[in-house]
């Protein structure tokens, strides 16, 4: 008999059907009985996105097994920050708690289990706030199948309509805080007190059209946790020139391997966070550089430009291979 997974499953899509078509194959083995769709609306800048946005939404309603499905679909673009924190503002006013994907994150088989149990477990826990199926750094805790964490990954999420709650797409706290340091002072190195200060001032003033780091704020000013698995679950597909944000397919973690999660889940025996496993993902990406660093990165710039330039002026003056100088 084919099984239907109750956990409800929300996914975000946008103007990619060929990674969207795989993030649905996906989904469809699992045969949810609850399905909630966030689409974004074309750019009227871009011809031709629109036959693109249609695609996508295509994909995602060739649906042949019992499932309800709601749909929220704009009609204009509302871009990343707007579309996704009110697509997920719906989704929490029509779910409890939700499996949360992108078009671009495919999930290993085992991550949508790993969820529904944890999801059920900690419904009723206000200390934690999010679970992750990312492991970017591969630190693993041998004794249990995932650990605590500060940092809220989203490139496949689950989570609750009341930590949801705490959400703020503004910032408004951030801005408006006599003292913003308050909510700094619980990092240990200055590099990364520097990074999510400048972070949230960017974002507070409109600089950077994102959801996610708002959602960073909530859970980290809540001081609420995150549960990493010890394996990583999803494999990011989606960079390239067409990504919103991952947009150098050079990186580390571009479609990073996935691997199978051993079931029965082997909890941890206490509620604290994975010191070790929280600096290595600090090291790899929330440490703004020194001054020293800058400075240096800086020079290198500054030399590289000038060196093209000489090499530029060189091809234009200089002779070429072959031609004869003469000296007289």
């Amino acid at each position: 008999m084919d099984h239907a997974f109750a956990t409800p499953i929300a996914l975000f899509i946008f103007n990619r059907p060929e990674p969207t078509s795989r993030v649905f194959a996906e989904i469809a083995l699992q045969k949810p009985k609850r399905l909630l769709i966030v689409a974004d609306g074309p750019r009227e800048s871009r011809p031709g996105e629109a036959m693109l946005c249609q695609q996508a939404r295509d994909i995602v309603q060739q649906i042949d097994w019992d499932c309800e499905v709601s749909t929220n679909f704009s009609d204009v673009n509302l871009g990343c920050k707007q579309r996704v924190s009110s697509g997920l503002d719906w989704v929490f006013s029509q779910v409890e708690e939700a499996i949360i994907l992108e078009d671009d994150c495919v999930l290993h088989p085992t991550a949508f289990e790993y969820c529904r149990q944890l999801l059920d477990r900690y419904r009723d826990d206000p200390r934690v706030m999010h679970i992750s199926c990312a492991n970017l750094t591969q630190e693993r805790d041998p004794k249990t199948s995932y650990h605590f964490s500060r940092y809220p990954h989203v490139w496949g999420w689950a989570s609750w309509r009341r930590a949801w709650q705490r959400y703020d797409v503004t910032m408004r706290a951030w801005r408006e805080a006599d003292d913003p340091a308050q909510y700094l002072r619980s990092f240990e190195r200055k590099s990364v007190r520097r990074f999510w200060k400048d972070i949230w001032d960017r974002v507070s003033a409109g600089e950077i059209d994102t959801w996610d780091y708002q959602w960073s704020f909530a859970c980290l000013s809540h001081y609420g946790l995150t549960i990493t698995p010890n394996v990583n679950l999803v494999s990011n597909i989606g960079f390239g020139v067409d990504a919103t944000h991952t947009t150098d397919p050079s990186s580390k973690v571009n479609a990073m391997q996935t691997e199978a999660l051993r079931f029965p889940l082997r909890h941890p025996d206490h509620f604290s966070v994975d010191v070790e496993a929280d600096r290595a993902i600090e090291m790899m990406h929330y440490s703004a550089p020194s001054f020293l660093h800058r400075s240096r990165s800086a020079v290198y710039r500054f030399a590289l430009k000038e060196w093209k330039h000489l090499q530029h002026w060189r091809s234009q003056h200089w002779p070429r291979a072959g031609n004869s100088v003469g000296v007289g």
